[in-house]
Parts: structure tokens; sequence; C-alpha cells
């Protein structure tokens, strides 16, 4: 099966994109990475390569190495362009996160937002992590004009998360952990058309992280052939949930 993953030019999350694309590959399935403009070879944001702060908070060994595996991949260097998309051609859409300036060119782009909205229409699998929950809180079914969660359980990377990452790095980095004025869950819950019943904020946590053999501190939502987690240290249990979500190996 193909599966789609948008991506920005930059800043990307390197978890969010990396392991899931080394489970999905690995189980034989295609993944079709797309980019603004076709031929752009994206970069996850370089921070979670080294370390966010003082060498810490950035990504864990295992999920560096596949994305150091995955700059070597051909289909990193051969994305196509969202304009081009052609959603039929797709068994699934994977949304990943980040959260870094770079993202708002995904984040944002109307033209993305209009491919995603056709894509959910199909029914196939979706699946978002983090704050590639934000580009399906902002498309918006062409019947309704709602977002197309407007009627789907979901969660998304909580405010209390966003905040305390915000508060303990400003002081060196600034704005680094706030993409956008709003906290990410508090305009995903806006898109909601019951957001007290709809929204799952999961166990409470900041370092605990699920990993490639113990998944007792991720946390995932599924709602039909929608699937959505919080941040990356839901990344693992995502991508598997979401292979399943295919129908296992292709």
């Amino acid at each position: 099966m193909r599966v789609l993953i948008p991506v920005p030019d930059r800043d990307f999350d390197v978890t969010e994109v990396a392991v899931p694309w080394r489970i999905l590959t690995e189980a034989g399935h295609e993944v079709v990475f797309a980019t603004e403009r076709a031929g752009t070879r994206p970069e996850a944001d370089p921070r979670l390569l080294t370390g966010v702060l003082f060498g810490r908070l950035g990504a864990e060994a295992e999920p560096r190495r596949f994305y150091q595996e995955l700059t070597e991949a051909p289909e990193l260097r051969t994305t196509v362009s969202w304009a081009d998309v052609d959603v039929e051609e797709y068994d699934g859409l994977l949304l990943p996160g980040g959260h870094a300036p770079g993202m708002r060119q995904y984040l944002g782009s109307a033209e993305l937002q209009r491919r995603i909205a056709d894509f959910w229409t199909l029914k196939r699998p979706v699946g978002a992590i983090c704050h590639g929950v934000l580009v399906l809180a902002r498309a918006r079914d062409t019947a309704t004009g709602r977002s197309v969660l407007a009627d789907r359980r979901t969660t998304c990377l909580p405010a209390y998360m966003e905040r305390t990452a915000y508060f303990t790095t400003a002081w060196r980095l600034g704005r680094y952990y706030r993409t956008y004025p709003a906290y990410v869950e508090d305009e995903v819950r806006s898109a909601l058309a019951d957001p007290g019943t709809q929204f799952a904020r999961g166990p409470r946590t900041l370092t605990q992280r699920g990993t490639a053999a113990d998944d007792t501190h991720a946390f995932v939502v599924q709602d039909g052939h929608y699937l959505s987690a919080r941040w990356p240290g839901d990344a693992y249990l995502f991508a598997r949930r979401y292979l399943a979500l295919l129908g296992g190996a292709a």
C-alpha cells in the first residue's frame, strides 16, 4: 500500500516522521513524501538531533538513527508537490508534527488542507500526531464548511506539555516551542462540535515515553479510520496502530 506523508521543507519532528516511516516500510508499504514544491529534500528540526537545550530534550537515539537512514532513502529525495497530489492514488495519509518555525509552511497551507479534506472523504486510514492534528482541524469539509474533525474523537499535543516546554526554554530559545499564539489543544478543541466529550488529553506525562518494546507511557485515540496521538513519546504505538489500520503487512 502507498502512504502519503506531507512535510514542510524544514523543522519537522525527527521521531514523528522517522519512526512511522521505519515501521511502515519494514512492513512492506511504500511511503511517499510530499513537500510544497516537488523535488525538495526536506530536513528535520536540527535541534532535535543535537539536543534542544544543553544536549537534552531532543529525539532519542533510535529515532535519530532511523532518521539518518531516512536521509539516505530515495523517497526523501523524490518528493511530490502538495498541489499535484492525486488523493485517489494513496491508501493512507499520515500527518506528523513539529513545533519549530519552519512547520508553519505545512501547518498553514490552504492547498494542503484542501488535499487533506479530499482524502478524508475517501474514508481511508488517516493518522495525525502532535501538531499534525492542526492540519486536520484546519481542513474543511466542503459540504458543511466545518472542520473534518468536527464530529471525531481526537487527541493532540496537550496545552500543559506545550506550556511547560515553552516556559522551560524561553529564557534561551524564545518562542521556539510556541508555533502559534494559541496552544495546539485550544485550536483543536475549537474545531470540535463537543470538545468536552470528543477531546482526550491522555495520562499526564512530561518525560516518560513509549518505546519500541514498551507502550506503558504511550497514548493514542482511534475513531473509525482516524488515529491521533499527542507527541513523540507516542510515536511507536501510533505507528503500530496505524499499520494495523492499513491492514498490517503489505
